[in-house]
């Protein structure tokens, strides 16, 4: 008789694995085959801070976006356009501003001007009155901006700082920033920073850059949107020099 845990096949003896055992084998196998490493407690802290760092990438596009959507939506404000399409010339309202760089290389009433309202580091619209201004709202991330700076410096040239004060006002950007970019287009005008855009909406803007010129009388007579071309320039210096309002073309 065959002993147990064998078949005769003809006269040879084929023995097949113990039935039990061999399950149990099989099952240790799949188990080995399915199970995976937990993650260590070293893994943790990376794991963390990939997480943290995609919320911050996240919240930080959202955010950009949300600025974004509230500068395109935001409706133009027409009341100094208006009002100069009427022939009326509108009282530019008033502002007191750190110095972000001073005048350099000139001389003139112009320049004197400045100099005499930005004894203390400040310079309000007010201590201006008598200067036709060419007032010019920038910041340091505006692309429209870079495109207009070296014509602002050509207009400032030409007026040798006599007669017409050009002024940048820097708003909404970092004042590092700021001089970087008043030092790379080389900028000898004088210009003002506002850290918010508190003068920039009493002037009723909606985005950057926008130039606003102002009689020696304190009114606003030219207003440009956007990047100001050379004739522009000229055609809102004349209109500020004799006080009469100008729409520009």
């Amino acid at each position: 008789m065959p002993g147990v845990g064998a078949v005769a096949v003809g006269h040879r003896r084929v023995h097949h694995p113990h039935k039990v055992g061999g399950s149990r084998l099989r099952l240790r196998a799949v188990a080995v085959r399915t199970e995976e490493p937990e993650p260590s407690a070293a893994d943790e802290p990376q794991h963390s801070r990939g997480v943290l760092r995609g919320l911050a990438i996240g919240a930080a596009i959202a955010l950009l976006a949300l600025l974004t959507y509230g500068v395109l939506t935001q409706p133009a404000d027409t009341t100094i356009d208006d009002a100069i399409a009427r022939g009326e010339p509108v009282a530019a309202p008033a502002f007191e501003l750190e110095v972000l760089t001073p005048p350099e290389g000139a001389e003139g009433a112009a320049v004197e001007a400045f100099a005499q309202a930005a004894a203390d580091g400040r310079v309000g619209l007010e201590e201006l009155r008598g200067t036709p201004v060419v007032l010019n709202f920038w910041a340091s991330w505006c692309e429209p901006c870079r495109e207009e700076a070296p014509l602002l410096q050509t207009a400032w040239e030409g007026t040798g700082g006599d007669g017409v004060l050009v002024l940048g006002l820097d708003t909404q950007d970092a004042r590092p920033d700021a001089r970087a970019f008043v030092e790379e287009f080389g900028l000898s005008y004088p210009n003002v920073r506002e850290p918010g855009g508190d003068v920039s909406r009493r002037f009723g803007m909606t985005g950057l850059p926008e130039t606003f010129f102002i009689s020696a009388e304190g009114d606003v007579v030219a207003h440009a949107r956007g990047a100001v071309d050379a004739a522009q320039l000229e055609q809102g210096i004349a209109a500020a020099i004799a006080g009469e309002p100008a729409v520009l073309r």
